[in-house]
């Protein structure tokens, strides 16, 4: 067997089997017994329900991934990269344009057999357990809006990625060089232009909220610019804050229901902690990764982006290896290496989520009042309490509610 083949299957099959493992560990942490944390906030009712949304989730995720790994594993040893490849070359355009119609195949195809599982998350999982605000007009309007920022932002990344590829030397120099700017410039074009196609953001309007708010940015020197109010209850009940911006312009979102279901003085510790990012400096850090991690991704893709061997083991021909076809084997082969770094950066993520926390209990003097937003925010949206440390380790970006607490409790005012 083809050494890539074998190195690509392995991971697939791999992937798998750790997520089945992972989902069902989670289940059986699942337990009747409430924390003692939580007693006052879930009812035995609703932490009944929030352990049904576990399970009803972990299901879904169970058949979807089993279907994605069937999917997969078909297109490879059926040859149906060869095929779709035989397709776009038989147009004859020049191998850019070749490439963009083999990409736009591949994603239509993807949002057609990923859109009955998007519907079935969306309006039956999450109306079933009381989040789902979104209509069929919203979901429609969503994707068209999707489809357009992919023809606008997309299409001209990929054009430019495979010309780097095709006609450069030292092409993966160019490529890292277009990544590294997309991530300084992206937050300004998702704040800017992205985000307020999809919601719309309202200024806070002036009171206790916004005096807390902005007293607090000037006792951290944090160099606010506005504090918006974003409709997320058009769509979803869960809640959410965060804040956007580079340099000395900084903006703070508040999601409406937030709002609604926190005390102003839990919202004002959930903004610190968000406060406590910036002022750790995790979000550099995390761009700087970002960076040099793309530039390592990159360099490896250009070793093996037109590699023969590579293109036989998806069942291409070795005569007429393509750039286009060789970043879609290249990202599947990467795939140990990326399992293996998402896992070392959720590590970071965690430890970045305790630092934060503790921020905003120092800056605030107090943890009561995060540790209640944190117990409300869990409650509404129907958190998880007591996950397995296996799923943690490997995908949880934020540590479990419960250590979060606990390390609150165990901070010392000087």
């Amino acid at each position: 067997m083809n050494i890539f083949l074998a190195i690509i299957v392995g991971t697939i099959i791999f992937e798998y089997v750790l997520s089945l493992i992972s989902r069902q560990l989670n289940l059986k942490s699942l337990t009747t017994n409430l924390p003692e944390e939580f007693v006052g906030f879930y009812d035995e009712e609703k932490y009944a329900k929030s352990q049904n949304y576990t399970r009803a989730n972990s299901s879904f995720g169970r058949i979807s991934s089993t279907f994605n790994f069937i999917l997969i594993l078909a297109v490879i040893f059926l040859g149906l990269f060869d095929t779709l490849d035989q397709y776009a070359r038989s147009f004859g355009y020049s191998p850019l344009i070749t490439g963009l119609i083999f990409f736009g195949i591949i994603t239509i195809i993807q949002d057609i057999l990923s859109t009955p599982f998007s519907l079935y998350s969306t309006f039956i999982i999450e109306e079933e357990y009381g989040f789902n605000k979104s209509t069929a007009k919203i979901y429609v309007m969503d994707k068209l809006k999707s489809y357009l920022l992919l023809l606008l932002l997309g299409v001209p990344l990929i054009s430019a990625i495979l010309y780097f590829f095709e006609s450069l030397e030292n092409a993966w120099l160019y490529a890292w060089g277009l990544m590294a700017l997309l991530s300084v410039v992206m937050p300004k074009i998702y704040t800017q232009f992205i985000a307020p196609m999809f919601n719309k953001f309202t200024p806070l309007e002036d009171g206790e909220l916004r005096d807390l708010i902005e007293n607090y940015s000037k006792e951290v020197d944090f160099p606010l610019t506005e504090v918006y109010v974003v409709d997320g209850s058009k769509r979803s009940a869960h809640s959410n804050a965060y804040f956007t911006g580079f340099g000395k312009n900084k903006r703070i979102v508040l999601f409406d229901t937030l709002m609604e279901d926190h005390t102003n003085e839990e919202i004002l510790a959930i903004l610190a902690h968000e406060v406590g990012h910036y002022k750790k400096k995790h979000i550099i850090k995390g761009m700087f990764t970002s960076i040099i991690h793309s530039g390592i991704m990159l360099y490896i893709l250009g070793l093996f982006i037109k590699m023969p061997e590579l293109h036989t083991a998806m069942g291409m021909s070795a005569e007429q290896p393509s750039v286009y076809a060789g970043l879609i084997f290249f990202s599947l082969l990467y795939a140990p290496i990326e399992l293996v770094l998402s896992i070392m950066f959720n590590i970071l993520s965690r430890k970045h989520e305790f630092e934060a926390d503790e921020y905003s209990a120092q800056t605030l003097k107090n943890t009561s009042h995060m540790i209640s937003g944190l117990k409300n925010l869990t409650v509404k949206n129907l958190g998880n309490l007591t996950p397995h440390p296996l799923p943690v380790f490997l995908s949880y970006s934020h540590p479990p509610v419960l250590d979060r607490i606990s390390a609150l409790e165990r901070i010392k005012f000087s």
